[in-house]
């Protein structure tokens, strides 16, 4: 499309800055790029330190979304990053794309052969980018600068704009010298410093909580499964704190031998016990100022237990070996895969330390809780396990997402991220020299019979024989693969109809028409969408 009404994308973009929400401002912004530009794939990604984060994307596969792509890792998105206009990339350009194999639209798995990007700047500072690829070569070769940089202008505005809403800038943060260590792991791990990756309604309700309660000095008590992320909450939690330039120790109540524990709690003087040979600050004293995470904290010995409720009641602490009490500015996150009730209820933890840890109690949903997050969760570990290993592109194949979708997750989301990385191995131990770059993650390379919800597999099997067409005319034929595909993406989704029509690619209102002249029930399926 070499013309675009400039006025008009200016009158969007106004609209966009006024939107309510900035899933659907993202959504309507890329709708109105590709209303301008001819492409088959759109995606807005926010920067941060040297991380591309998706925003909002159309014609990508719905793993995109929850992808990280370091521009030290991706040549073409460094080349965007470092550029102050639009920039197309040749066809026979020798840097591979980012979005290879993950386009929609894409036959097997082609390369992209049409890639532009376009920076994103407000005030003279990079905040984002702007990527559409195409099938078509030399697509965009045509489209007149003026009108990039319009694009580029709306694109900017909007995203900034939910930057300010939504605070998103991120100030750099250093830990004293002294805590480095410590707070290595909770403040520096690869992956973001702890984003919570997901947009089903059970996590945007702990998110809900998270940024309620953060910015206070409750002690929090997060619950949940093993492996669901709940050391990730912890670390929200204290980055959204007023207490966030100030460190975050982490402390595995499970691993303290109980001679140990209160030295470790609060600390010893010099000769307090055989050993120790100096005095040595304990965790309430490294944290003083900050936060302290206790994760599992339900593995606390009685007789510790009763120490810390002290410190938790009067902020004070008494080292090992002194008989002078020091007073503490601690705020104690904790965490625990029991149900604290009932060890509460078998004498196995203190009452009163249950409530004084509970005041702000947090539960985090098991990944089988999360409807559709599963994929965004695969595509982080997708894009992550793929620099590891020196892939240049790893993804779904189709049948993979349908089964990772229909599985229980009894390990969480740490099951996933393990999962994902025996499936890379297998695969690639597979690969033989002159197979193609794109790595395609088959069923065959998951371990996921077992774990199949029963539901789902009734689903898949109606699925097959929706699609049994023998006989059948080609309009009977496509009707019924139509049929096939949207029951399959509304089972997926836990009969959410906005999701579903994301993961089919089309907009919500077409794919409601659309299920309606096919006769999918509508009534039913629609008192489940969120």
């Amino acid at each position: 499309m070499a013309e675009v009404n400039s006025t008009l994308l200016i009158e969007v973009a106004l609209d966009l800055a006024n939107s309510i929400g900035n899933e659907d401002r993202f959504d309507r912004l890329l709708t109105s790029i590709r209303k301008a530009i001819n492409c088959d794939a759109v995606a807005l990604l926010a920067l941060n330190d040297g991380l591309l984060t998706p925003l909002a994307i159309q014609g990508l596969s719905p793993d995109t979304l929850g992808r990280r792509f370091h521009t030290r890792d991706h040549p073409r998105l460094a080349e965007i990053c470092q550029a102050m206009r639009p920039l197309r990339f040749a066809a026979d350009s020798p840097h591979p794309d980012p979005y290879d194999g993950l386009l929609l639209a894409q036959p097997g798995d082609l390369p992209v052969h049409a890639c532009m990007g376009l920076p994103l700047y407000s005030d003279a500072q990079l905040i984002g980018v702007v990527t559409l690829d195409s099938l078509t070569p030399n697509v965009f070769d045509t489209i007149p600068e003026r009108t990039l940089e319009v694009i580029a202008a709306m694109s900017a505005a909007s995203l900034k704009t939910a930057m300010q809403l939504n605070r998103l800038e991120l100030s750099a943060k250093r830990s004293q010298d002294l805590l480095q260590e410590l707070t290595r792991e909770a403040l520096t791990r690869e992956g973001g410093g702890g984003e919570l990756i997901g947009q089903s309604p059970a996590m945007l309700a702990l998110k809900s909580d998270i940024n309620l309660v953060a910015n206070s000095d409750y002690t929090v008590l997060i619950e949940g499964e093993t492996g669901v992320g709940k050391e990730l909450v912890a670390r929200k939690l204290h980055q959204l704190s007023h207490r966030s330039s100030q460190p975050l120790v982490h402390l595995n109540c499970a691993s303290l031998p109980e001679t140990l524990a209160e030295s470790e709690l609060f600390g010893h003087s010099k000769g307090a016990f055989t050993g120790a040979e100096r005095e040595r600050a304990g965790k309430f004293q490294l944290a003083n100022g900050g936060t302290l995470f206790l994760d599992e904290v339900g593995e606390l010995p009685l007789a510790i237990q009763s120490k810390l409720l002290r410190a938790l009641q009067s902020g004070e602490i008494q080292p090992v070996g002194r008989d002078q009490v020091e007073r503490v500015n601690v705020r104690v996150v904790a965490a625990t895969n029991r149900d604290l009730k009932q060890e509460v209820e078998r004498g196995n933890f203190r009452a009163d330390l249950y409530h004084r840890l509970s005041v702000y109690p947090i539960a985090v949903p098991p990944l089988r809780e999360r409807d559709g997050d599963v994929l965004l969760l695969a595509g982080y570990f997708l894009e992550l396990t793929a620099r590891k290993l020196g892939l240049r592109q790893l993804k779904l194949a189709k049948a993979s997402e349908l089964a990772l979708l229909n599985y229980q997750w009894p390990g969480n989301v740490r099951e996933l991220e393990h999962m994902i990385s025996r499936a890379a191995l297998k695969a690639k131990a597979q690969q033989g020299a002159d197979d193609p770059a794109i790595l395609a993650l088959l069923p065959a390379h998951f371990d996921l019979a077992e774990g199949a919800k029963p539901e789902t597999n009734r689903a898949a099997k109606t699925n097959v024989q929706a699609i049994d067409i023998s006989g059948a005319s080609l309009k009977e034929s496509t009707e019924q693969f139509q049929r096939a595909q949207i029951i399959q993406a509304l089972s997926a989704s836990a009969g959410n109809w906005t999701v579903a029509a994301k993961t089919l690619d089309l907009d919500r209102a077409n794919l409601t028409r659309l299920a309606k002249r096919l006769g999918i029930k509508l009534e039913k399926r629609l008192a489940t969408d969120n």
